[in-house]
């Protein structure tokens, strides 16, 4: 299997360079070439026998876009190829603000939360660095863009994996796609979504980023939390809640709690109260989800007035909470959707 240009840093592609006894200002062009998704055979301000050394060994993305299907409503979904023929999945969602990406983190995921269909075969393995940007790169070319003319505005880390669990991987790649020698997307523009993985929200605080973070909280307590997302197991919602105060006060950035409603599960004016005495005292934000449902889960999202009663108790309680827009569910719109239907036809 090749390697990738993408995994290379400038310094290391100006080494390559010289490797090959080619003068070091070709470094800029490949780097440039990467970044605005060119495949090595596209280079052709460089020499067709140097481009042949660079094909014998590498290819320039890792990621290729093998499918793609349009919503009725604008929404893009892709099916992603790596190069170990894994395949990952991002959704393009178009907003008047721009456009927003998002990503996945890893090849499947381990968090085994039960209304998600990403988990649903498990981890394979964790994405890289340039992997994840890999997936920026492939959508912005796709869209007609390129490192001066960027298409891609947003990035949401919320895709097939949980992104803290591929920690280093995961900042690395935020580093890089914020870095203005890449494609300059501001990190207040970047959000990162976690089931709540408590120790690893406290690292990303300390770690001095500036995205926003949001928490997939689906729950009031432990106990609801307990059957429908395993990783409250290991931290309890008092644990997480601690985390997210410790994140905004490092920060100054509001955390966002992601609320799926689950008919008959977490939905009622209890659950409301609840969330009134779990979040009051520091700036957050509720965005509340009506469930993509997803049949092997079993779980059926809560009725539209259902999820607008709820957000009316939640700002009568002095909460801000927001419905979010429902985008591309006429093509999979679940996360892991579209990947699990590929590899059973595969």
């Amino acid at each position: 299997m090749k390697n990738s240009l993408l995994d290379l840093s400038f310094d290391e592609i100006e080494n390559l360079v010289t490797s090959y006894g080619e003068q070091k200002f070709h470094a800029k062009q490949i780097f440039n070439f990467v970044m605005n998704g060119k495949e090595i055979e596209e280079m052709t301000s460089l020499s067709k026998p140097f481009r042949e050394k660079l094909l014998a060994e590498y290819v320039s993305n890792p990621v290729s876009i093998i499918k793609d299907i349009k919503s009725a409503d604008g929404t893009i979904k892709f099916l992603f190829k790596l190069l170990d023929d894994n395949v990952i999945e991002g959704v393009l969602m178009k907003y008047k603000y721009g456009n927003t990406l998002c990503v996945s983190s890893q090849v499947g995921c381990r968090m085994g939360c039960k209304f998600c269909a990403s988990g649903l075969n498990g981890l394979v393995r964790n994405l890289t660095k340039a992997e994840i940007l890999g997936e920026v790169i492939a959508v912005n070319k796709f869209l007609g863009g390129s490192n001066e003319n960027r298409k891609i505005t947003n990035i949401v880390l919320m895709g097939s994996g949980e992104p803290l669990d591929n920690y280093d991987e995961v900042v690395e790649f935020i580093k890089t796609v914020s870095s203005k020698q890449s494609l300059n997307i501001s990190q207040r523009n970047i959000s990162l979504s976690t089931c709540g993985l408590v120790d690893k929200i406290k690292k990303l605080a300390d770690d001095g980023l500036s995205i926003t973070l949001t928490i997939s909280l689906h729950a009031p307590n432990d106990l609801i939390r307990n059957q429908i997302m395993p990783i409250s197991k290991k931290y309890s919602i008092k644990e997480l809640i601690e985390s997210a105060k410790y994140y905004f006060e490092k920060t100054g950035r509001r955390v966002v709690f992601e609320y799926a409603m689950i008919d008959g599960v977490n939905n009622n004016l209890d659950c409301a109260k609840q969330l009134k005495q779990l979040i009051k005292g520091f700036s957050a934000h509720i965005n509340l989800i009506p469930l993509n449902s997803v049949k092997e889960r079993g779980l059926v999202g809560a009725s539209k007035h259902q999820v607008y009663w709820f957000r009316d108790k939640l700002e009568e309680f002095g909460l801000s909470a927001t419905v979010r827009r429902t985008m591309g569910d006429d093509i999979d719109g679940a996360c892991g959707q579209l990947r699990n239907k590929y590899l059973k036809n595969s």
